[in-house]
């Protein structure tokens, strides 16, 4: 399990007991990371609720938007260029939300998150 509930100690130095246990519900799951790939591969996944959770594993297309005219483009993703949520992301092709990508149509910056919302959705940036 993934959680780690409260800290051991409060401010004031006395120990915190928890008054119950760990939940199901509250469990985390595995990191999947979604990767430039050849093929186009998402995963649903059932979530709290009973909802469903599409998770992008292997993506080729972007939602890319030009700001200065409001059009959207699917758009081929050739690589990524940074990512600040880990500097070895790049190296692996590994997109997240904050990316910056080389598309057919420049850089672009991923907005969306595509482990949690099954597609990839970026804004053009001004080179």
């Amino acid at each position: 399990m993934q959680w780690h509930g409260r800290a051991g100690r409060k401010e004031t130095g006395g120990r915190v007991r928890l008054a119950r246990k760990k939940r199901k519900y509250e469990m985390g799951r595995d990191a999947i990371l979604p990767v430039i790939a050849e093929e186009e591969t998402r995963k649903k996944i059932r979530v709290r609720g009973g909802n469903i959770k599409v998770r992008v594993i292997g993506a080729k297309y972007a939602n890319v938007t030009d700001p200065e005219t409001g059009k959207t483009k699917k758009v081929e993703i050739k690589d990524v260029l940074e990512n600040p949520a880990n500097p070895h992301y790049v190296r692996r092709d590994i997109i997240t939300k904050g990316s910056i990508i080389d598309t057919e149509m420049g850089k672009a910056l991923v907005t969306s998150r595509p482990g949690q919302h099954g597609e990839i959705n970026a804004v053009l940036i001004k080179s």
